[in-house]
């Protein structure tokens, strides 16, 4: 019994260490686990706005990126939207960057009447698309682009393209931006025309730029991942924060001719997926106080007068759906990162997507998951409420040996030893079962957190976002209420004080779980309304034996 509570008091310790950190975290203070985690970074102070002073990347030297100069007054361009049924696009003809994404099917987080916004260039939020030309005065993302005409909506095809032209120096930059009906990915192939009187040997930029700001909407003592991710077959998947870019010290490969490079926040991912074979330098920079940039140098060879060449790339930006990342390549499914539950978690995921073709429904999925779960773990679940069982029966014996023995410790132990031989009860019984199982369940929370398939997915009446917290708080109190019972059904602390925290904390948890997506919630009380049935089905039958 010394050592359930002991095990009790350190889990109790541990979560409220872990929710102040959380809360630490949450303010913008360094946490005390994860010291890599991004920090909400400050916003941009310098006298450019977001997306019209950013550095042109120069490869001067091998494995080198610069910073070239940027025109003093810069050209006005116009904006082309092009829009399908997923997505909303701006490009600008200045540069061809692409400055606005709106996912149409996604909805805000802050404001659900609203679509989410991917791309923009605000005074308030940067993330921008940009490609271009090195190696010499040739097309940039800060050039003129011409649009060519044709057709800016998906109307009734499966495909629409905007084409956009730019001549500096008698070289001619053709971008060809192919958007495709239910894909958030963009084809953006170009093609180099080389019409001077000497050969050229240009490189192709391909970057992502964005600000250190952490995402809008990002739920309290929830909090996720960030930054920037790069992947290479030689090297796989390697993540760093905006504050590794800062300091100079963010890993990941410098070249390879494969692979793709991202920027990633909760549930979204932007990633550029040049041509395959092609080799590529790798970089991460600092442009302006808190804007960063990832992206590939891909040189096009030399390039003969009045010849031409073309470079492909793929730029995917939406939802990290596991599905479709992993047939867009390699490792891209990688972004959607579990951790080290991974091993578990992807097994518990397929589960899941294989019970949602079902039912249809992601909080009945949820339910289904957690009863499978608990069917699984029921010998172990049976044993642990057996042990708590006998330990609820000989309490009161407990407590009369704690009374007699109170000023000899020693005396106390072996007479609690010698009850626990007679009554044939291990004190570690109620305990070993339930940390068995602490890495399945931590698995499955990560499953539930990271997963965008939860995201706007209603279970019924008043829950219609399982990615969002409980509007009405009802489930975090069912939670409370379940917890309750739990504590009543096992054993009775011996000590009034440690009785009186026990049942405290059901009311500590709920309120921290009135922060957590109503998914995860209604996950918990799922699972301790059964285990209150089977602990109460067990007790009773101990009881009925005893007597």
């Amino acid at each position: 019994m010394d050592i359930k509570r002991t095990v009790l008091w350190v889990v109790f310790s541990v979560s409220l260490l872990f929710l102040w950190d959380q809360w630490q975290r949450h303010n913008g203070q360094p946490s005390l686990f994860f010291p890599g985690t991004n920090q909400t970074a400050p916003v941009a102070t310098g006298p450019a706005s977001a997306g019209t002073g950013t550095d042109v990347p120069q490869a001067s030297a091998p494995a080198a990126v610069g910073a070239a100069a940027v025109p003093a007054v810069a050209a006005k361009g116009e904006i082309i939207t092009i829009t399908t049924d997923v997505v909303k696009a701006d490009i600008d003809t200045i540069g061809g960057e692409l400055k606005r994404l709106e996912l149409l099917s996604q909805k805000d987080t802050v404001d659900p009447t609203k679509n989410l916004v991917l791309f923009d260039a605000s005074p308030s939020r940067t993330y921008l698309a940009e490609t271009g030309l090195i190696g010499g005065p040739f097309p940039n993302h800060k050039s003129p682009f011409t649009a060519l005409p044709g057709a800016r909506t998906l109307d009734n095809g499966n495909q629409v393209q905007l084409v956009l032209e730019s001549t500096e120096g008698g070289v001619k930059l053709t971008k060809t931006f192919t958007f495709t009906r239910g894909d958030y990915t963009i084809d953006i192939k170009h093609t180099v025309t080389n019409d001077t009187d000497a050969p050229i040997s240009p490189s192709l930029y391909l970057q992502l730029v964005r600000d250190g700001n952490a995402h809008a909407g990002e739920q309290r003592f929830v909090h996720t991942f960030t930054g920037a991710s790069v992947y290479t077959e030689a090297d796989k998947f390697q993540k760093f924060t905006f504050e590794n870019i800062e300091k100079g010290n963010a890993e990941h490969a410098f070249g390879a001719d494969n692979g793709w490079f991202a920027l990633m926040q909760h549930y979204f991912v932007s990633a550029f997926i040049p041509q395959d074979k092609a080799p590529r330098e790798i970089f991460t920079k600092k442009l302006v106080t808190n804007l960063y940039a990832v992206g590939n140098i891909l040189p096009l060879g030399t390039i003969a007068p009045g010849a031409s060449t073309t470079m492909d790339a793929r730029l995917f930006s939406g939802p990290e759906e596991t599905a479709v990342l992993e047939k867009l390549s390699p490792g891209l499914a990688l972004v959607k990162d579990y951790g080290w539950q991974k091993i578990i978690a992807e097994p518990i995921f397929w589960l899941m997507t294989q019970i949602h073709k079902a039912l249809g429904n992601w909080g009945w999925t949820i339910i289904c998951l957690t009863i499978l779960i608990k069917l699984a773990f029921f010998p172990l679940s049976a044993a642990s409420y057996r042990s708590m069982a006998k330990m609820k029966l000989v309490t009161p014996k407990m407590t009369s040996i704690r009374e007699r023995y109170k000023s000899e410790p020693q005396k106390m132990n072996q007479a609690m030893m010698e009850l626990y031989k007679t009554e044939k009860i291990n004190p570690l019984g109620g305990c070993l079962p339930i940390l068995i199982q602490i890495p399945v369940f931590l698995s499955l929370y990560s499953v539930l957190l990271a997963s965008v398939e939860f995201r706007n997915a209603p279970w019924l009446g008043w829950i219609h976002d399982l990615a969002a917290p409980d509007p009405f708080y009802i489930l975090p109190i069912v939670m409370a209420i379940s917890m309750f019972i739990q504590t009543k059904l096992n054993p009775t602390p011996p000590d009034p004080m440690q009785a009186k925290v026990m049942l405290f904390m059901p009311l500590i948890f709920s309120v921290m779980f009135f922060f957590f997506p109503s998914g995860l919630v209604l996950y918990w009380v799922t699972n301790n309304i059964l285990s209150i049935g089977q602990q109460w089905v067990i007790t009773r039958k101990m009881g009925e034996a005893r007597a």
